[in-house]
């Protein structure tokens, strides 16, 4: 844009190399004429309006001053040269900035110098600016590099919580799981027994031995013993929902918490098909496998209202009576006489 004569401040000669100075020194600063037209911008201040010609507009058409508030015209802002100004880009990004305004010698005007202050990091991340954008000497600079070794090491240590957090996880997960099956320990079992009690949710919990599973020990040895409990636990989780508890709590014991199931028809249903999958033939080695399971059933309900340890020994109790009635079947442990 080409300047009018009369907006052009009288300048001293060598003036021009001076501002090629300033602009290095004060890379956001603005020269402006004793009646607040802008005549020179600097490489910095250019890049927060690149598509905006800023020659020629009066400074306080492109500022707003926040303080002194009481200023509106020029003569009253170079009459406050050296004080400490409070402003922002009219238009929009409206970057706030401060500055301070030095008047020149008489008759050429005054020089505005600018800075983020404490936005420093918004601005660089607004306009795409770098550390060359400002003075050498900037402590912005600095405060930029405190930001990236902050964002650095915040970052270092966001992704060592999550390691931490995910060892964590999988210790108390291994801590809590058997690791032959793969199903959850008799530690786990108590605990989320115990959780749905206090919960006071309505539930079922299943007892499950195996039958005949000490003569495939004996026989063919503990590998095929271990084939089977592993196979037995396939079943189980075929024939229960996720969300359901199954832990294996002893040798060939086993522990089922059918949540929010209380229905007897509904939990025989699931007892013969666990059994009816446990009892097909398991192949190992070019052998057979057969075993089968003996289940007690005890139910917590509005009617009931039992400790944890009340609903395993009854379980436990009715799961003997399905051994002597002569095994492979399930019991309720309220149909007990």
């Amino acid at each position: 844009m080409k300047i009018d004569r009369d907006l052009k401040p009288q300048t001293a000669p060598g003036w021009s190399e001076m501002e090629g100075a300033l602009d290095i020194l004060c890379p956001m600063h603005l020269r402006l004429t004793e009646t607040g037209h802008i005549v020179h911008v600097a490489p910095t201040l250019r890049k927060l309006r690149p598509d905006v010609e800023l020659l020629g507009k009066r400074f306080l058409e492109v500022f707003r001053l926040d303080r002194p508030r009481s200023i509106v015209t020029m003569s009253e802002l170079l009459m406050r040269a050296k004080s400490k100004l409070h402003l922002e880009l009219r238009d929009k990004p409206k970057t706030a900035l401060k500055g301070v305004l030095v008047r020149l010698p008489e008759g050429q005007g005054a020089l505005v110098n600018l800075s983020f202050g404490i936005s420093v990091v918004e601005g660089v991340q607004d306009y795409g600016l770098s550390s060359a954008d400002f003075a050498a000497t900037d402590l912005a600079i600095e405060m930029l590099y405190l930001v990236e070794a902050k964002s650095a090491a915040m970052d270092a240590s966001r992704k060592l919580n999550q390691r931490l957090q995910g060892a964590k996880q999988e210790a108390e997960e291994q801590a809590a799981t058997d690791t032959l099956t793969g199903l959850k320990n008799r530690r786990a079992a108590d605990r989320i027994l115990q959780q749905k009690v206090d919960e006071e949710r309505s539930f079922a919990l299943m007892h499950l031995d195996l039958d005949y599973f000490k003569a495939v020990n004996d026989t063919m040895g503990h590998a095929a013993g271990d084939h089977v409990l592993q196979e037995v636990a396939k079943v189980m989780r075929a024939e229960t929902r996720k969300s359901d508890m199954i832990a294996r709590v002893g040798g060939d014991e086993f522990m089922i918490l059918i949540d929010d199931e209380t229905a007897k028809g509904e939990l025989s249903d699931i007892a013969a098909r666990l059994i009816r999958g446990i009892e097909k033939p398991i192949a190992f080695n070019g052998e057979v496998c057969k075993i089968s399971a003996s289940i007690g059933i005890a139910i917590q309900d509005d009617c009931t209202d039992l400790e944890a340890d009340e609903l395993v020994q009854r379980s436990d109790r009715a799961l003997y009576v399905s051994k002597d009635k002569g095994r492979a079947c399930a019991t309720f442990f309220d149909e007990l006489s």
